[in-house]
Order: C-alpha cells, then sequence, then structure tokens
C-alpha cells in the first residue's frame, strides 16, 4: 500500500509488507552441542522462507466439495484472528446532520452507530430519480482527506450520475474519526496497535463496520437490498476484498491498487489496517479473494504500482482464483484489469469499474468501461458531517475504543481465592501464553553453537532456529567474583549493551555478565523497519502476518540463549535477566513460562497493555494479537512467574510516562495477590525509580 508522502513523511512511500501448526526448522526440544554453523539468513530471507514451507505447494481445489470444504475452514480462521464479532449488533440511530443539493444526485452527511458509542461519519449520495437503486459501498485509501478526498468523490458522483446509491464512508481512526478533530491523521502504527492486546485488529474493525454500512444501506428506502457492490483503492482496495469476501451480501467487488499476494506484503511495509494475524498459517491471499466466488470479482492492477500489489503478485493470485470460478461455471465473473498507471484510481479505473458495477449490479451492458462526464467535486470541507471543531469531545477513538474494551476484559479476571487454585489457572495460562498467544517458544533440538574469545569476553554464536542465528557475549565478573549469572537485555537499537552503565555495575559487582541482541533487533536489526512511533513496524508486521508474534520469537531466543548457556557452563544455578525498556515484557513472559530464570528485574517497561493514547516509546513486536484477552495484563504474566523473584523499576504507562507509586502498586495488584497466595510475598517487588546501584543491590 502507497501512502503519499505529504501525508506520512516517515513511512514515504510504504512498500509493505490461532492454532499454529508446525513449520520445517522450528521443531521442539533441547539445544545440543554441534559446532556446525549453518549461514545465517537476514530476518527478511527466514520470514519468507517461513511463508514458503506454508504455501509453497498450495494447488487450487479440485471440485466444488473441496473448495466448500476450504472455504469453510477459512471463513472460520478469519473470524478467529479478527476476534469474532458481536453476536448482537447495537443499534444503527442513523441521523441525517445536513444535505448538499445538486442537479442529479444529493449528498447528505450522515451518521451511524457501529459499536456501542462508536460511531461512523459517511457521506450518501443519493439519485434524483425515484424507485430503488443499486447500491455500492465506496472506501477509502490512505489519502488525507478520507472520504471528502477528491480521490473518494469522484467515483461516489460518477456512480450517483450512473444512477447508484452510493455510500462513502470514514474508516475508524481516519477522516472525521481520527484522535483529532481535524483530517489528515493516519490510523496505522502505534494507534492501531492498541488493538491488538485486546484481539480486535483494524482490519478486522473494518470489516465488521462495512458490514454495518451494508446494514444501514439496507434500510434506506432508495436502496435495492439485493444489489450491492463495495470498491476502494489501496488501504481501502484492502478493505474491498475483506468485506467483499466475507459478507455475500455484495454481489460486485472491486478491489483497485491492492491485490497481490501475502508473500508479497513480506518485504515491504503496510497500514495496520491490512494485516490479519497469523494469515499465513492458514491461507494465501488467493482463498481469500476466492471467497468472492460465485459473485462478480474484478481485479485492477496498476503497471506502476509498489511490488505486493503489482501486476505479476496479482496475477499469482488471480492464478488460484480462476479455477474456483470455474468450477462454478462462471469464469467470466472474475475479470482482471491492468491500467498503464502508477498506484491510483483514476479515470480509466473508474470507468471499467462503471461498466463492471452495471452488468452485475443491474444486468445491464457487457462489463465494457462506461465513459466518465466531467465533473466538480466538492470542497472537502463542504461533505464532513462535523465542520471545524465541531465534532464532539466524547467522539470515540481508536485508542479510547481499545482501553473500553480492555479494561472490560480485565474486569472479567476474578482474582484467584487460594493457591490451588491458582496453581490451576496458571497451568492453564501458561499454556494459552505459550502456545496460543506466543506460537511455541520451546528452545529449537539441535541447536548448533561456535565459541570465539575477545579478551575478556567469550562469543558464544547459536542458531535460536534455521537460519536465525545471534550472539552472547559472557563476561566474567570482576574479582572477587560472585555466584550467579545476570544477562541483560534490550531490543533498542542504540542501546550498546556491553558498555551500558548498568551493565557495568553488574560487571563490577563480581557477577557474570551475558549481553545478547535478540533477532531483527540491535545488530540484528532490519534496515529500515522503523515507521514513525513504532521502531520495529515492518519485522513486526511480517511477524503478525505469518502468525508468529516477534514477542513469541524473541521469548525462544532467550530461552535458547539461557540453554546454550547452560550446556556450555556459562550459567550457573542463580539466573538473573535485567530487562530494559519493552525488553521487559520478553522477559516476563519467558520467565513466566520458564522457571530457570530465577530473578526477572524490568526497568523502565510497560506496566500495562490498555492505553488510550497511541503507544510511545514501546515496540510493535511486544503486542501480540488477544494477550490481554486470552491471557491478561503484564500484572497476570508477572504473576506466573510466582514463586521466583520479580523486580518492577520504573514502570511506564503506553504513552511512555513513568508511573508514581501509587499508580504502579495499583497496576500490579494482581502480582502481589498471588505472592501472598504462594507465601512469597518477599520475591515480588515494585519501585517507582532505583539507580544502577540500587538495581544491583536488589540481585542479592
Amino acid at each position: 500500500m502507497r501512502i503519499p508522502t505529504a501525508l506520512f513523511v516517515a513511512a514515504g512511500v510504504l512498500a509493505l509488507s490461532p492454532g499454529f501448526p508446525s513449520l520445517p526448522g522450528v521443531a521442539d526440544g533441547v539445544a545440543s552441542n554441534s559446532v556446525h554453523a549453518a549461514e545465517p539468513l537476514s530476518f527478511l530471507e527466514f520470514v519468507k522462507s517461513q511463508s514458503d514451507a506454508l504455501h509453497g505447494d498450495d494447488k487450487p481445489p479440485a471440485n466444488l466439495a473441496e473448495w466448500k470444504n476450504r472455504k469453510t475452514k477459512i471463513r472460520k480462521r478469519l473470524l478467529q484472528a479478527w476476534g469474532g464479532f458481536p453476536a448482537n449488533d447495537a443499534p444503527l440511530n442513523a441521523k441525517v446532520l445536513g444535505t448538499i443539493q445538486r442537479d442529479e444526485y444529493r449528498i447528505e452527511k450522515v451518521i451511524f452507530q457501529t459499536l456501542p458509542d462508536v460511531w461512523m461519519a459517511a457521506n450518501a449520495y443519493v439519485p434524483n430519480q425515484p424507485g430503488k437503486h443499486s447500491a455500492v459501498l465506496c472506501v477509502h485509501g490512505h489519502w488525507k482527506g478520507a472520504k471528502q478526498d477528491p480521490h473518494v468523490q469522484a467515483r461516489c458522483i460518477g456512480l450517483a450520475r450512473l444512477g447508484f446509491f452510493v455510500l462513502a464512508v470514514d474508516a475508524f481512526g481516519a477522516g472525521e474519526r481520527g484522535i483529532g478533530k481535524a483530517l489528515g491523521e493516519y490510523h496505522g502504527e502505534m494507534v492501531a496497535a492498541t488493538l491488538y492486546p485486546i484481539g480486535r485488529p483494524l482490519s478486522g474493525l473494518q470489516v465488521y463496520e462495512n458490514q454495518r454500512a451494508v446494514d444501514y444501506m439496507q434500510t434506506r428506502p432508495e436502496v435495492d437490498a439485493d444489489r450491492l457492490g463495495i470498491t476502494g483503492a489501496s488501504g481501502g482496495g484492502n478493505q474491498s476484498m475483506y468485506a467483499g469476501a466475507f459478507d455475500e451480501r455484495f454481489k460486485a467487488v472491486v478491489p483497485v491498487c491492492s491485490v497481490g499476494n501475502y508473500k508479497a506484503y513480506l518485504g515491504a511495509a503496510c497500514c495496520m489496517c491490512e494485516v490479519v494475524p497469523g494469515a499465513l498459517s492458514f491461507t494465501e491471499e488467493w482463498g481469500v479473494l476466492s471467497l468472492t466466488a460465485p459473485r462478480a470479482l474484478m481485479i485492477v492492477s496498476a503497471t506502476r504500482d509498489a511490488f505486493q500489489f503489482s501486476v505479476g503478485e496479482a496475477k499469482k493470485s488471480l492464478a488460484f482464483v480462476r479455477p474456483v470460478y470455474q468450477i462454478y461455471n462462471l469464469p467470466d465473473s472474475v475479470k482482471h484489469a491492468v491500467f498503464e498507471s502508477p498506484h491510483d484510481y483514476n479515470q480509466p479505473m473508474r470507468e471499467a469499474m462503471y461498466g463492471w458495477m452495471t452488468k452485475h449490479l443491474k444486468g445491464e451492458g457487457d462489463g465494457s468501461p462506461i465513459s466518465e462526464a466531467d465533473m466538480e467535486t466538492e470542497v472537502p470541507e463542504s461533505l464532513r458531517c462535523f465542520p471545524g471543531e465541531t465534532r464532539p469531545n466524547d467522539w470515540m477513538t481508536i485508542p479510547k475504543f481499545a482501553a473500553r474494551e480492555g479494561q472490560a476484559l480485565l474486569a472479567l479476571k476474578t482474582a484467584p481465592t487460594n493457591k490451588d487454585a491458582w496453581q490451576t489457572s496458571a497451568s492453564r495460562l501458561r499454556k494459552t501464553l505459550d502456545r496460543t498467544i506466543l506460537k511455541g517458544t520451546k528452545p529449537t533440538a539441535k541447536v548448533s553453537v561456535t565459541e570465539s574469545s575477545t579478551s575478556p569476553s567469550q562469543n558464544i554464536s547459536f542458531e535460536s532456529e534455521s537460519g536465525i542465528r545471534l550472539t552472547a557475549t559472557h563476561t566474567v565478573g570482576n574479582a572477587p567474583q560472585r555466584p550467579g549469572t545476570v544477562i541483560v537485555l534490550s531490543l533498542d537499537e542504540e542501546l550498546k549493551l556491553s558498555q551500558s552503565e548498568l551493565t557495568r555495575k553488574v560487571h563490577e559487582s563480581g557477577r557474570s555478565v551475558v549481553t545478547l541482541s535478540l533477532r531483527a533487533t540491535g545488530e540484528h536489526a532490519h534496515r529500515g523497519d522503523s515507521i514513525r512511533r513504532a521502531p520495529d513496524h515492518n519485522t513486526a508486521e511480517w511477524s503478525l502476518i505469518l502468525g508468529r508474534p516477534l514477542l513469541g520469537q524473541w521469548v525462544k531466543d532467550l530461552r535458547t540463549a539461557i540453554t546454550v548457556l547452560t550446556d556450555r557452563g556459562y550459567a550457573d544455578d542463580r539466573l538473573t535477566v535485567i530487562a530494559q525498556g519493552p525488553a521487559g515484557v520478553v522477559a516476563l513472559c519467558a520467565a513466566a513460562i520458564d522457571h530457570r530464570i530465577d530473578h526477572t528485574v524490568t526497568v523502565g517497561s510497560l506496566a500495562s497493555f490498555v492505553s488510550d493514547t497511541p503507544y510511545e516509546g514501546q515496540r510493535l513486536g511486544i503486542l501480540p494479537n488477544g494477550i490481554l484477552r486470552d491471557v491478561g495484563d503484564v500484572a497476570h504474566i508477572a504473576a506466573m512467574i510466582a514463586p521466583n523473584k520479580v523486580t518492577i523499576c520504573a514502570g511506564v504507562n503506553g504513552a511512555g510516562h513513568q508511573l508514581n507509586e501509587a499508580t504502579l502498586q495499583k497496576t500490579f495488584q494482581p502480582t502481589k495477590h498471588v505472592y501472598e497466595l504462594s507465601g512469597t510475598r518477599g520475591q515480588f517487588s515494585v519501585y517507582p525509580q532505583l539507580s544502577d546501584e540500587d538495581i544491583v543491590r536488589k540481585l542479592n
């Protein structure tokens, strides 16, 4: 997906990128002492190899029965990835806030409720001719004006002139639905990231909200409820693909400059709204596109688009989609329209869409392009439901919605009443964290290890899994030496762990120190990974698409490192992990699953996944889909470490602000409660601030 540089200068032109099956090279087991070193892969090469292992042997369905079986499974897995949809829809409570009258149509400014207290802003283009009309839902991409943008207006006006009822809607977090009241916000990166912990990714919310838009259209007396279509470009094309595939009320679907295949996303950058967590673990993009069959599908591609949306990559998906339409004996109901153009939804593309919609919704013509007459679009501000600063102050934004839902999830988690009840619950939660959320973190079998000395340190190079080679640096503590090995962990690329003040203090205390860069971080960082507030934007998204969240991969790296260090005699029975910043979540998850970690210390780390503002100073990779829903908050993860020791220092909220002692104590009350039940109250402590010297003293 392309995001205009005028909008999002940090992104420039973004080029992209539940029950997880075992993959080649991701075997569980105990590390061996093999010294054979395979050639390491870059992280991008690694995720692509994982994609190949999943779908390198894909074949189109041979018959209708086989396809219907696949279709059912894909729909089920999509719904799971999106966190499910509400069992009961909120009332629409639609309101028309204003009207613009034109010769051939009128434009209504409409709002309606999609979820409780969540309102969608829309423009309805209503033909002046009497009677019921075929209708098209127009969803926008990442243009600054959203539904108000001339790119979107043009197709709406063109369709309205042809007698279609058109509804143009603002996506959650965009247009009139941003955090602020002005147009032009971007709803991706760490804005939409607030939705992952609650298990409601933006891609799924968009599908559900577009279904509610259909519900609204079907209430309109001007609409023929059985003749509905959807179209959009770029991110709007992605919305068109998913909503068109999932909601069978759409009889004609036209995604523009958005279709390629999931593997092509690996290596580029995409918006959060285009990420379906774990998509590659159960399908390639052709499977989603094929859900539209036997309904009409026209894919529009541009010859000068980004690689992931290129003509060639779209053809790879179409090679599987066409046989599905052939199974239904409707080969002409799928079409690939290619235009000499950059990323766009230009006039020739619109004219092709007009012909397709006219044929398949009105039953008129042969689908050939219909010429578009000259038009004049409206001043964007005039189309707003809430021009200027008039939007209500209590308007529900993405982070506010995520925080509301997160608090509701936490309210459902009851405190254990006794030690036995907690141990039963903790065992279940550990399995859920490891298998369902992190997708498996056991150390990889047959790890190859090589060692080299760079006095006074020892470098231990090892494979965390096939193709991923990491290096741990072990330094013996200053004399007099003290028992205990300390792993110092950070995800910050700028931090030189071996040279940090905290590392030096630990070393001076006489303890052995191990520094380690996890995959896709530090010395292994992927170039160009950062997008605005998300320093690991691309690698985290690729991992989500693959179905292996970075948090799980990082925990696997840490656990494998512990195994290697223990087997090689570099770690004794008193193992401490000190994790700085976002790495604190990695350390807590690892310690919750792996009790070889005797003491976990977090410094300046996230204290809660719940945030009513975009995350600041965090990593996208520590936010796996559904962790708050299925496991709990940071405090619940820390509780699973009991009876081993945990020290929380200088915890921060989602906005990156350090919390005071009272707030920290309240936030970690679930942890304190479990340690009290376990009779190990002294093993858990929370501090608003500690010096490096104080942290070292707490290691005693």
